[in-house]
């Protein structure tokens, strides 16, 4: 029997729709929703154990995965099966979480899974921007106490106009890469990369896709209401105590109040906050800290909490004593590592980043192999975030999704003002050594300043700075905060990322944890944090004005030449002869590649001696020159034969020829040493190809004036026997007899 389903569908307004469908899928799932644009289909399932785990905070995996089958592809490497996720694949994933894990109830701990699987892909479709849609979509239709629906939108913006979910090709033309996340009344998450545009015009992109989200919404609510709305499911709430909740808040409200207005450093202000909690828990027996101490726990950071944010509404003031618009001292310094092609280190308050950059031909660049999208980056960044940096010991298990999504971050900012001529692949990577706030947005900077170390010119630097926000719905005041704390971040209701030159917003994240946020209080955060950014940006620059003029002296210089295709295959040589004993020659690395569009070779050259790319450029123009027919030439004589001499073009080493006896003088010449002897050098001019022989003939008679009274002679042959009026043959004389058999 074939399962009823129910549909609703998306008008995006310029003939594209999308459509949400359930009913004939995974329908043993909570909830399973099947979206589809174009041919692009995405399969969502959302489970959640009915059971609490025990833990403190809510067990939520969100998976998205593209399927090779999808494109009709195979996987690559040796396993044909897909492993593990892609960089884009966790980027995806982080954004849908984002927007998700708020709108669960804070004491809600059961185990949920939410899994995204790209079935079919669309090239004129980008998958990732429907995937927190679908996430929701299929929320609505399970049981699960989830607060409301939400949606995310990629918005671009092409000749000035705004567009909804842009294909990969618009985006080349796009001036904006955003993705947004909301609910019909708030705007909770927006992460992307623009060119320098101004705060108001990301404002308005930001508006416009809150619009389309309003009616992504819509439709996922009037699906739920067809399907069938399920009622919330019942869970154990966490055990809650009011009288100990006062108790411990007037034990330690105003002696935290008092700590956190002292204005000290991360270490000294963590050991006064634990020290007060030992006291208030040396207030209870151990029996009661048995029996309720997690709560004990709890109370005393809902205390700490409204203390710290009471502390910046009420006095202005922040933990550290700065007032909310005010920045950490900064100092920085490039060209530390000695041997690296570009370094920096990047010091804000106790957050610091040492980043270095390598400099490599397009062998390097960092490939993408995704169902999606295939490609290059010969730009790209790596994020470290080791936990001695927050004086932690713990386990290293392999690259975070949150390393990964810093990183792309930071790449995000600053590839924008890589050059589009830059001749070679870089990498940067960043080592955070101290974090208290921030630490992508250090990575930005030491990350511009050691590409300017390292040369690569940069059209213009950029910076970053982390702002915050700290709220109260009641009374209606905020401050926003410049350059936040890691504290601030957990304690406040906004972490605000942005970067940019002197000239405008190159990239930016944004999570907002309050409902309601107005536009007034995020422009005003805009506003605030250029001012923090252009700040940061004059202490980059004290540091370092301009990118150097040349890369450092042991660092490889990169040449690209262009030559024909039809001398790909004599520069590589038969099965890459030429090209490896080039190499191993003038201690250099090679790479060509041709053109797709004008099949010509592109051929990079990469050394750190100077003398050894010359000795590749002109052995590539020696193995393409032409000698053209009629011209003069320079040659040197390389090998002597009985039958004449064998000379190298002196512009083009390696190219020869043989100059036969008969060309050398207009004279008989018995012995080729009467004429010539080995290392001269002389003129000659080229005829092409000799119709008799096939082969180039070139001349050294041919510009030496004609002896009077010249009578042209037969020519020898080539083994040294005359060729009058008979053959001589191998041996001896053309009147010996045969040979008997």
């Amino acid at each position: 029997m074939i399962p009823k389903t129910f549909k609703e569908v998306i008008d995006l307004g310029d003939g594209r729709e999308i459509s949400i469908e359930t009913g004939k899928l995974a329908k043993q799932a909570h909830g399973s929703v099947v979206v589809q644009s174009g041919k692009c289909m995405l399969l969502c399932t959302v489970v959640s154990n009915y059971k609490q785990s025990d833990v403190d905070f809510l067990p939520l995996t969100v998976d998205y995965r593209e399927k090779f089958a999808a494109a009709g592809r195979y996987p690559g490497g040796f396993f044909k099966r897909e492993a593990r996720p892609s960089d884009g694949e966790v980027l995806t994933m982080r954004l849908v979480d984002r927007v998700l894990r708020p709108l669960f109830p804070k004491d809600y701990h059961a185990e949920t899974q939410v899994m995204i699987q790209l079935m079919s892909h669309d090239e004129d479709v980008m998958p990732d921007a429907m995937a927190g849609l679908a996430a929701s979509a299929a929320i609505q239709l399970s049981d699960f106490p989830f607060e409301c629906a939400i949606s995310e939108a990629r918005v671009g913006r092409v000749n000035g106009e705004f567009i909804i979910n842009p294909t990969r090709e618009q985006l080349k033309e796009s001036d904006i890469d955003m993705m947004i996340g909301a609910s019909a009344d708030s705007v909770m998450m927006v992460e992307g990369e623009m060119e320098e545009i101004s705060e108001e015009e990301m404002t308005e992109a930001i508006k416009f896709a809150h619009e389309a989200i309003k009616v992504q919404c819509a439709a996922q609510i009037r699906l739920a209401e067809a399907f069938g709305k399920k009622e919330v499911r019942e869970y154990e709430p966490e055990r809650e105590d009011e009288d100990l909740a006062k108790k411990v808040h007037d034990l330690t409200y105003d002696k935290v109040y008092a700590v956190a207005k002292a204005g000290s450093a991360k270490h000294e202000r963590s050991a006064a906050f634990d020290a007060i909690k030992e006291e208030v828990k040396a207030t209870f027996s151990e029996e009661e800290l048995e029996d309720f101490g997690d709560l004990v726990s709890k109370y005393f950071y809902k205390a700490e909490k409204a203390a710290v944010r009471d502390l910046t509404l009420n006095d202005g003031l922040r933990l550290d004593g700065r007032k909310t618009d005010e920045i950490r001292p900064i100092w920085c310094e490039i060209d530390y590592l000695p041997s690296v092609h570009g370094s920096s280190i990047f010091t804000r308050g106790e957050t610091q980043a040492l980043a270095t950059v390598t400099l490599g031909t397009s062998r390097e660049a960092n490939k993408i192999d995704m169902p999606s999208y295939e490609g290059e980056e010969t730009f790209y960044l790596h994020y470290n975030f080791p936990p001695f940096s927050t004086g932690e010991a713990r386990p290293i298990r392999g690259t975070s999704r949150r390393e990964v999504g810093h990183g792309n971050l930071a790449q995000r900012a600053l590839k924008g003002m890589i050059p589009e001529d830059c001749p070679y692949t870089v990498r940067v990577v960043s080592e955070v050594l101290e974090s208290n706030g921030s630490s992508s947005m250090a990575t930005v900077c030491s990350g511009t300043m050691a590409l300017m170390d390292a040369g690569v010119q940069l059209k213009k630097p950029v910076s970053g700075i982390a702002m915050g926000l700290i709220s109260d719905a009641d009374s209606g005041n905020y401050a926003v905060l410049s350059d936040i704390l890691g504290d601030e971040d957990h304690l406040g209701d906004m972490d605000f990322k942005v970067t940019g030159t002197a000239d405008g917003i190159t990239a930016c994240q944004m999570d907002i944890k309050v409902k309601g946020l107005s536009y007034e209080i995020l422009v005003k955060a805009l506003m605030q944090a250029k001012e923090g950014r252009l700040h940061i940006l004059e202490k980059l620059t004290d540091t370092i004005s301009a990118p150097n003029a040349e890369v450092k002296s042991y660092a490889p210089k990169i040449i690209t030449k262009i030559i024909p295709g039809e001398y790909i295959g004599a520069v590589i040589g038969s099965g890459g002869k030429v090209i490896q004993e080039l190499q191993k020659e003038t201690n250099t690395t090679i790479v060509i590649n041709e053109d797709p569009d004008t099949e010509e070779g592109i051929v990079e050259i990469l050394g750190t001696g100077q003398e050894g790319i010359d000795a590749v450029i002109a052995k590539i123009e020696a193995l393409m020159f032409k000698p053209e027919v009629g011209s003069v030439y320079e040659v040197k004589v390389i090998k002597m034969l009985d039958f004449g001499a064998v000379v190298e073009y002196v512009e083009a080493p390696g190219n020869e020829v043989l100059l036969h006896v008969s060309e050398l003088a207009w004279e008989r010449t018995e012995n080729v040493s009467d004429v010539v002897n080995m290392g001269d050098v002389f003129d000659v001019k080229y005829f092409g190809l000799d119709p008799r022989t096939r082969k180039e003939k070139v001349s050294r008679k041919a510009l030496l004036p004609k002896p009077e009274g010249y009578v042209e002679r037969p020519p020898r042959n080539d083994r040294g026997g005359d060729r009058r009026g008979g053959d001589r043959r191998r041996g001896g004389d053309r009147d010996r007899k045969p040979r008997r058999d």
